[in-house]
């Protein structure tokens, strides 16, 4: 049976915001992306560079403004913050569309693309790869290796035993120092790609229906090509130097011109990141990843003063992004959250609650940040939200699983005999997926290990939500769950929240089938009840609000917009007024690093008092809300809960709880047969979903890659740095 609307068709109104998200798509994507990636494209031919950019230069450097920068603002910076404001408009847009309106999935254009989503590549340095990211990252790599074979090429045409001599050098030393600088300018256009996919609240992403958890592998990628060609950038020109006795260019810090030591410096902050984010590294000592990961603000400070701010205007809109959303980020995390109860499980498990303003709305597999000074001032983990905004309007959950140190310290801190009172909290986010496509599907299939059934939670809780309050039409929902002990199934207690007495699961069809791979029987004694610890949070700590209210999406671009326009102003005013009657445009005068230091500062101040503007503005209106919310802390009123699962001769308390545990199978001694169960379902359209291990997310990717079924769409859920 095909994937229905759940809703009747949308009223005129969300038809024309239907057709206006439609053109703004189409304007971003075919316009405004597509046209810088051909600016890109055509930036190593003679055309671009002898033709193209003496036009524009001879428009803009004649400005006494903008200067030398104004060309690149043009065409580099400009149009990616425009893109970006055009993500802004069409993400609020789709605020005001009904939600749970979902197309049928069964039009063959939809299914032919489908195709593309599927893995193409499960076991590689690359990991799971689908047809798109796999297309994309081919021509990607094909962009680079253009741009480098045509400015080699268009260069050493240059390059003549005549030309050489003239400079004192052979003509392969003429090559290498041709070759060495053409290898900066291809791992500029990867740094240039870097900081998207870390900027948590980004409109890009969203608008091409990418998040920052699932992009992190992009920056992975891109980062090891920046370090490999910007290493290869380094040592090229050091053999250069050296074979030409011009040793001495490594300690120059040329006042108008390339400052040397500071690209050194880059390069050497640059391979620290690079060497401590080697996997096993990063998963061994992941302390030592995440502070030298910080590194980057010098990283990205001294390449500003290596090449100066005129180039730098190239990769500046993905960092000028990222610089936003990490404000924003700094400016949340200044305040202390109200955190108001946890859920102790005897599985080493915890499921942390905090209160949050009712206007905070999120979707499923949502991540939040916290960090907790008492442990780690400067640590900060992402975890998964598994509460609904809507079906518990006033508390968001995130569930953590003792497994590293950090996570093993803040257990034994809750579950101790005798907790604290209070723990202070700081925390970023929620951020998750703008919407979500889980109804277009007869059968959802979840696929987890051990604690990544963590953002399932959240996906069951979403259908409980709208096959009772808002009797939609769900798919029927499968989740396969692998645990090592009996202990790891009380995991699947936190399917419930925990008022969840009024909850009907009776139009839910729901099937869990629970394997414990360790033990061959069920363990009954010994056990650690389940608990509820309740505390005493300040009148300082607040509810969890949006940080830019209701209106995301529109304050974000306000604040883009607004921002840019500051720094263009303030660099206009230092340029004509203090920088031009020195310098004259003639860039041969004015030293280049002061140049860039200004530019910086400039940029740095526009971002903190537009941003701090429309938080303060923001934090006004959410102070009125949190004083309507109820008092939430004081001994539950539903009592110390227990496990349903651990301990099978208990009474069951609700029908919820009955539902639940009718619901559930468990397996001992044994791990499931995927293949076999995953094929077994029926219906026009499968989605699997998979969290967890490594190995067990490739295991299903072959599975659903394998093309023995046409029916079956694979997703991969990871939250691994």
């Amino acid at each position: 049976m095909d994937a229905q609307v759940v809703k009747s068709s949308s009223p005129p109104s969300h038809v024309g915001i239907h057709v206006m998200r439609a053109a703004i798509r189409l304007l971003a994507v075919f316009l405004v992306f597509l046209g810088s990636l051909f600016v890109w494209f055509m930036m190593p031919t003679n055309t671009y560079s002898q033709i193209w950019r003496l036009q524009i230069r001879q428009k803009t450097n004649s400005s006494t403004y903008l200067g030398s920068e104004g060309s690149n603002i043009v065409m580099f910076t400009f149009p990616i913050l425009f893109l970006a404001l055009l993500g802004c408009v069409f993400l609020h847009l789709g605020k005001k569309l009904n939600d749970y309106k979902v197309e049928s999935s069964s039009n063959g254009t939809k299914n032919r693309f489908a195709v593309w989503k599927k893995p193409m590549l499960v076991k590689g340095p690359l990991g799971i790869v689908s047809g798109i990211e796999l297309a994309f990252f081919i021509m990607f790599i094909a962009l680079l290796i253009w741009s480098f074979s045509t400015y080699l090429h268009n260069s050493f045409a240059n390059i003549t035993p005549k030309s050489a001599a003239k400079n004192h050098e052979k003509i392969w030393e003429s090559k290498l120092d041709s070759a060495a600088l053409r290898l900066g300018l291809v791992g500029n256009i990867c740094l240039a790609f870097l900081f998207f996919p870390v900027a948590r609240g980004s409109s890009i992403l969203a608008l091409f229906g990418l998040t920052s958890e699932g992009s992190i592998k992009y920056h992975i990628w891109l980062g090891h090509l920046v370090m490999l060609l910007f290493t290869a950038h380094g040592v090229c020109y050091v053999i250069y130097w050296a074979a030409t006795g011009q040793i001495s260019e490594m300690v120059q810090w040329d006042k108008t011109g390339i400052s040397n030591i500071a690209g050194e410096l880059s390069l050497l902050f640059g391979l620290i990141m690079w060497a401590t984010a080697i996997p096993r590294i990063r998963r061994k000592i992941f302390e030592l990843f995440f502070y030298t990961h910080y590194l980057y603000i010098l990283f990205m400070i001294f390449f500003i003063l290596h090449v100066g701010m005129s180039y730098s205007c190239m990769m500046l809109p993905g960092f000028y992004l990222f610089l936003v959303d990490r404000f924003l980020r700094f400016l949340q995390s200044g305040t202390r959250a109200r955190l108001i109860c946890s859920r102790v499980l005897p599985c080493e498990a915890l499921e942390l609650n905090f209160a949050k303003s009712p206007g905070l709305k999120y979707n499923p597999t949502s991540v939040m940040f916290i960090n907790v000074p008492s442990i780690s001032k400067m640590q900060w983990h992402p975890f998964t939200v598994t509460s609904n905004s809507s079906l518990e309007p006033e508390k968001i959950s995130i569930v953590i699983k003792a497994e590293g140190s950090w996570t093993k310290k803040l257990y034994q801190m809750v579950s101790t005999p005798s907790p604290t009172d209070r723990i202070e909290v700081a925390v970023e986010g929620p951020y998750g997926p703008d919407s979500t496509h889980f109804l277009r599907h007869d059968t959802l299939v979840m696929v987890s290990g051990g604690s990544g059934i963590t953002p399932f939670i959240s996906i069951i809780r979403e259908f409980l939500l709208m096959s009772t309050a808002l009797k939609c039409r769900v798919p029927k929902v499968v989740l396969i769950c692998a645990f090592k002990s009996s202990l790891d199934l009380t995991m699947l207690d936190l399917i419930l929240p925990m008022s969840s007495t009024s909850i009907d699961m009776s139009n839910l069809e729901l099937q869990i089938e629970a394997y414990v791979t360790r033990e061959t029987e069920p363990k009954t004694d010994g056990s650690k009840p389940l608990r509820a610890i309740w505390f005493k949070p300040l009148a300082t700590d607040a509810p969890i609000s949006p940080i830019l209210g209701k209106n995301h999406w529109l304050c974000l671009a306000l604040i883009i917009a607004s921002s840019f326009i500051m720094f263009l102003i303030l660099i206009g005013i230092i340029t004509r007024y203090y920088i031009y009657p020195i310098d004259h445009n003639s860039n041969a005068i004015f030293a280049n690093w002061l140049r860039s230091v200004l530019n910086m500062l400039a940029i740095c101040a526009a971002i903190a008092s537009t941003a701090s503007a429309v938080v303060f503005w923001n934090k006004k209106k959410n102070a009125m809300q949190n004083k309507q919310i109820q008092n939430m802390e004081g001994p539950a009123p539903m009592g110390t809960p227990e496990s349903l699962f651990y301990n099978a001769d208990r009474e069951l308390e609700s029908l919820p709880q009955q539902s639940l545990a009718q619901a559930t199978n468990v397996h001992y001694g044994g791990r499931p047969d995927l293949k076999k169960m995953i094929f077994e379902f029926k219906g026009s359209s499968v989605g699997v979903l998979v969290s967890g291990p490594k190995k067990l997310r490739h295991e299903v990717a072959t599975i659903c890659s394998s093309g023995l079924v046409e029916n079956v769409h694979f997703e991969s859920i990871s939250f691994s740095w």
